[in-house]
């Protein structure tokens, strides 16, 4: 079983002017995998991080984004993948407020992430592992997102755009407006008698 997803607009509801990114999901042994398709555009140039390793502020690069959120708490998970072989894993309880976060100094084992690419002349594709543990309780709803490009070049995409009748003058590109994400009915891979496994990272915070 899969669920794919296709990035046909930027952040406030333009089509975008490239071949789209596109995300699948499909069950894996102890969580979700998420494979990457995307064009390879090179700009910004790649992180001075190691790839494979976290690199703080990745979403400052070339970067595809995923989010899953339970709308009930407002906890999420933020995945982001580098074409480059970097990553960033972030857990949020509320928005925009960062409680955990892969790659710290003092807890460079936290939140590991298996994360394999490749990469040709103009395209590249990711795959990365998921544990469920990373997945906040009762994990319902979805977005995604693709940056890429430099200075006022800079193209910031989405799933699920800003509605345009939602669009204030002046305003600029939001990937924490959880309010627009659509359901994730996990059930729809994994089965209907599947129940989310228990957390013991998310565990923390909810007790």
């Amino acid at each position: 079983m899969k669920m794919e997803f296709t990035i046909k607009h930027t952040w406030d509801g333009l089509p975008v002017s490239h071949e789209p990114v596109t995300i699948m999901l499909k069950s894996d042994n102890a969580g979700l995998l998420m494979e990457v398709n995307a064009p390879f555009l090179n700009d910004p140039p790649a992180p001075l991080g190691e790839p494979g390793k976290p690199f703080s502020r990745l979403w400052d690069y070339e970067v595809v984004e995923a989010f899953f959120l339970s709308d009930r708490t407002e906890h999420y998970l933020e995945v982001e993948l580098c074409p480059h072989g970097q990553h960033l894993v972030l857990l949020l309880s509320g928005k925009r407020r960062v409680w955990k976060v892969s790659g710290q100094v003092h807890s460079n084992e936290e939140l590991p992430l298996e994360f394999e690419v490749t990469r040709m002349k103009t395209k590249w594709e990711g795959k990365a592992h998921l544990p469920w543990s990373y997945f906040p309780p009762s994990t319902n709803k979805f977005n995604a997102f693709a940056i890429h490009g430099s200075g006022e070049d800079r193209k910031y995409e989405a799933l699920y755009p800003v509605p345009r009748h939602e669009l204030q003058e002046g305003q600029k590109p939001d990937f924490h407006r959880l309010e627009f994400f659509k359901d994730l009915n996990l059930k729809e891979l994994m089965g209907e008698a599947w129940k989310q496994p228990e957390s013991d990272i998310w565990k923390f915070l909810t007790n």
